[in-house]
Order: structure tokens, then C-alpha cells, then sequence
């Protein structure tokens, strides 16, 4: 089968040799797992931090987000059968979706949304987990709550924070202010939803002031954690709650206590690294994300078509990922 991977960590993606097409041998599904044929994959920071040797120091398949079909299924499957659509974000402890097929535990696989195609929906899973964990489990936000908080979400039109304004502004009450730094960016955030949007390079509370918020209840801070902490310990108000996905090489959090703030840190693949009780969470969750686009409450987040998958393609996605400039997901489809 048709496969992209990478020999060494490190190499900048202007290499030839950063990302490779290659052959591997089909893999046979474990009791538990699917083998999906891949069809659509999205491309995420977590694939070049892995790329680098951040997450991992053994190159592997890189990709973890992706819509296909199930080809097989393993003896202890239940949740699905062979000919199924489905979209998944899969495990980074295993080889990911730069592959033609693919093995997926079934506890974190969820059904393909019927209207969407399978590039728009592979744009989905990584983003909506991740997105839907840090609002609901890590801040503590409660489905149709949050009358007279806030929620300031830096980073926001970036793949995380293309779901996060959406679930945030269509499932709960929530001020939602998004953060973006360019014209094009700040209008993609305010078309999904976002009530007002700042700009992170510039003072975050003095535009807070001038928009009437003021303090925040409730920070997502999605990346440019360390540049941005103290700026966010000042616009949270006493108690409030800070979430994290990104990776700060040092956080100092004495400045949290004199606000009594309190600091949640966000990973979607802890479920599947450990396989936790509560794996399965993941599959109900992506069926809900695809109920709640089939029902037109969601949308894609898909902002740009990259071509087949191929090494070439791939390396240009890479690209885009690394210089910080990218809006929505970037797709690729197809062999």
C-alpha cells in the first residue's frame, strides 16, 4: 500500500527527504480495531512537532485525522461493519493516516457525517475532540450554560479554534471573543460565530475594555501560550479558568494564585495513549459532532483542498502548518 513517512526527525520541510512516498505492507486489524480504507486526511501542528522529534524520536506514519471506509473489521467489533463511512483522529502511539489503509480502534472512531464529503469531514475529528474536551470537560462549561461569562479563545482561527467559537456559540451562553492578527483571519472568525474579535498582537485588555467585556470567566488559550500568559492572567477575572493545548517550553503558574485561577491542560489522544475507562467517549462524541452537522448547527472547517495525497502536496501542507498563517484545516484526497 501507499504510504508517506520520513526517515529522520528534524529535516526542515524544504528537504525532499522531510517527507517521502513509500510502500508499506496492508496491516491486519487487532480484536478491536477497523481497517479503513483512507480517503480524506487533514493535516495538524501535532504531525510536524512529531516530524521534528517533539512527540516521538522513531520516525513512523505520520497523519492523525482522517475519513474513509471500513475494509475489515476485528473479532470483538461491535460499533461498526465492513462498508461503513467513518472519521476518526486515531492514536499517536500508532502509525497514522499517510497511509492508504489504516488500523483504528473502533472506541475512537465515529460515523462520517452523511452531508458532508469525505475532505470536508476529515477536517473534523482531531479539532472537534480536542475543541469539545477543553470547553466541556477541562473549563468546566456546561451544555446551554454560561449566561454573563466569557470565553476568549487566542488562536481562534486555526483549526482547534475554528470548532471551539462554533460549539461555544451554538451549544452554550457564552461571550465568545475570538483572537486574530490578520483581516482574512479575523473575518473567518467572525463568520463562524464569534461575538467579537481582537487582535493578539495588540493589548488584550485595553480591547476588551473598549468592546465593554473587560474580564473574561473563561481563557482557551490554543497557542502562544508563553508569549501570551501574563496578558491572560490579567484579562481572567478572580477564579477563572485557564485551558491549554500547546506547548510552552516553561510555564511559570505562581502568577494564577493571586486570583485563586485554576489551569487545565488539554490532549485529545490521553484517552487512546493510555486507554482509559472512558476510550469510548471519543466515538459518542464524534457521532454527536456528526448529528450536529447533518442538523446544520456545525460546519466544516476545512480551509484549503491541497490535492492527492502525495510527499509533494504533503510537504506544502507541512508549510503552511509550520508558518502559523494557515485558516481552518488544510485536506488533502486521495492516492
Amino acid at each position: 500500500m501507499k504510504v508517506i513517512t520520513f526517515t529522520q526527525n528534524g529535516l526542515p520541510i524544504e528537504d525532499p527527504e522531510s517527507l517521502q512516498d513509500a510502500q508499506a505492507a496492508r496491516p491486519a486489524p487487532g480484536p478491536n480495531d477497523l481497517l479503513v480504507e483512507v480517503r480524506a486526511v487533514s493535516v495538524n501542528p501535532v504531525d510536524t512537532k512529531v516530524r521534528a522529534g517533539t512527540f516521538a524520536k522513531e520516525p513512523k506514519i505520520l497523519g492523525w485525522d482522517a475519513a474513509g471506509i471500513v475494509r475489515e473489521v476485528g473479532s470483538a467489533v461491535s460499533l461498526f461493519r465492513p462498508g461503513d463511512e467513518v472519521f476518526y483522529a486515531g492514536s499517536i502511539a500508532r502509525d497514522g493516516s499517510y497511509s492508504e489503509f489504516q488500523r483504528v480502534d473502533q472506541r475512537i472512531v465515529g460515523r462520517k457525517p452523511h452531508t458532508l464529503s469525505a475532505a470536508q469531514a476529515a477536517a473534523l475529528p482531531l479539532t472537534s475532540i480536542t475543541a469539545w474536551e477543553l470547553l466541556f470537560d477541562r473549563l468546566g462549561v456546561a451544555e446551554g450554560a454560561g449566561e454573563g461569562d466569557s470565553l476568549l479563545i487566542v488562536g481562534a482561527a486555526g483549526g482547534v479554534g475554528s470548532m471551539l467559537v462554533q460549539l461555544a456559540r451554538k451549544l452554550t451562553k457564552l461571550t465568545v471573543i475570538g483572537t486574530a492578527s490578520r483581516p482574512e483571519t479575523a473575518d473567518w472568525v467572525r463568520d463562524l460565530g464569534a461575538h467579537f474579535v481582537v487582535d493578539h498582537t495588540q493589548p488584550l485588555l485595553a480591547q476588551l475594555q473598549e468592546l465593554g467585556v473587560g474580564e473574561v470567566s473563561h481563557v482557551a488559550s490554543l497557542n502562544g501560550t508563553e508569549q501570551h500568559f501574563l496578558q491572560l492572567v490579567e484579562v481572567l477575572r478572580p477564579q477563572g479558568r485557564l485551558g491549554v493545548i500547546d506547548d510552552p517550553q516553561s510555564l511559570d503558574v505562581m502568577p494564577l494564585k493571586r486570583k485563586s485561577l485554576s489551569l487545565h491542560w488539554e490532549l485529545m489522544f490521553t484517552r487512546s495513549l493510555y486507554e482509559t475507562p472512558d476510550m469510548i467517549a471519543q466515538h459518542v462524541l464524534l457521532n454527536r459532532i456528526a448529528s450536529l452537522i447533518d442538523e446544520g448547527v456545525l460546519r466544516t472547517t476545512l480551509g484549503e483542498h491541497f490535492g492527492p495525497i502525495n510527499a509533494a502536496n504533503m510537504r506544502r501542507a507541512h508549510a503552511l502548518v509550520e508558518s502559523g498563517k494557515a485558516k481552518g484545516k488544510i485536506v488533502l484526497e486521495g492516492f
